[in-house]
């Protein structure tokens, strides 16, 4: 029997049977429809577990909607095989764990929930930016891809960071303040919820990754008193498997956004997140 081609995922069913789902549909809307949900995000599963699925759970997916802060969440299927291979845009080697896709998805939508205002003080960079960044061949992209968000202008600026199959976050403060000013000095943040990964092996990267910024602004500070700038790892609150990176750096975000104060203060930092450290 004929059957019409479209674009997407064909997926054979217990007795014969067809389901397509199309992927190439809109992703991560929060305007409701049956038609339309984060597909992104259902598409960098598939691929990353290479998933047969049926009828029933075609149907569950069709009516899954992303919200936030609903980090967590997964769509029920079987375990993927163990055989290695390559995919596009892909971050995650472990089950469960974010890829950069959904990662966006979540972060987009977690975006969205916070009031102008407090916008107004924040941007944050594509998770895959920091990555690109240290590739020869898309470095100097990601840097015009950077002066499109006017960071300079912005009290903070979350920038999330996956290396070596980890993720954590950085947030540049009051990069925009004078690198003598006594009351709100430019500082960076990184938050990591495995210690043990040694957040500070980043370090390099990141200096080197500031510096270009600054050059690529034509800001007038030395290149001496850029590297000056205090990069601080405080306590947060630690993963308890190898697969929750991506969900903490989401709760980071989330928690930092609500309580970050109108001026950062190094001192008895990280004040922000006193409350989460005790119950944790």
């Amino acid at each position: 029997m004929g059957r019409t081609r479209r674009s997407g995922r064909t997926t054979r069913r217990p007795g014969g049977g067809v389901v397509t789902i199309d992927l190439e549909s809109e992703g991560c809307t929060d305007q409701p429809s049956k038609h339309r949900t984060c597909w992104k995000h259902i598409q960098a599963l598939m691929l990353a577990r290479r998933t047969r699925i049926s009828k029933q759970q075609a149907e569950e997916i069709e009516s899954f909607k992303l919200t936030s802060p609903c980090f967590l969440q997964t769509i029920p299927c079987r375990e993927r095989s163990k055989k290695r291979f390559k995919r596009n845009n892909a971050v995650s080697k472990l089950k469960k764990e974010l890829d950069s896709v959904s990662f966006n998805c979540y972060m987009e939508n977690m975006w969205k929930s916070f009031s102008e205002d407090k916008k107004m003080s924040f941007t944050y960079l594509d998770s895959l930016w920091f990555t690109m960044y240290t590739e020869a061949s898309t470095g100097a992209k990601v840097l015009e891809w950077i002066k499109r968000k006017h960071i300079f202008s912005k009290k903070y600026v979350l920038v999330p960071i996956v290396r070596w199959c980890h993720w954590s976050l950085l947030i540049f403060c009051h990069f925009g303040e004078s690198l003598l000013s006594e009351n709100n000095s430019p500082c960076m943040l990184l938050l990591d919820s495995l210690e043990m990964a040694n957040p500070k092996r980043l370090e390099p990267d990141i200096r080197k990754f500031v510096w270009d910024i600054y050059e690529s602004e034509g800001r007038p500070e030395h290149k001496h008193m850029i590297s000056q700038i205090p990069l601080l790892v405080p306590k947060v609150p630690q993963q308890r498997n190898g697969v929750e990176c991506g969900s903490y750096v989401l709760y980071f975000i989330n928690l930092f956004m609500q309580d970050a104060p109108e001026n950062f203060r190094m001192e008895g930092y990280p004040y922000f997140m006193k409350c989460q450290l005790v119950q944790s």
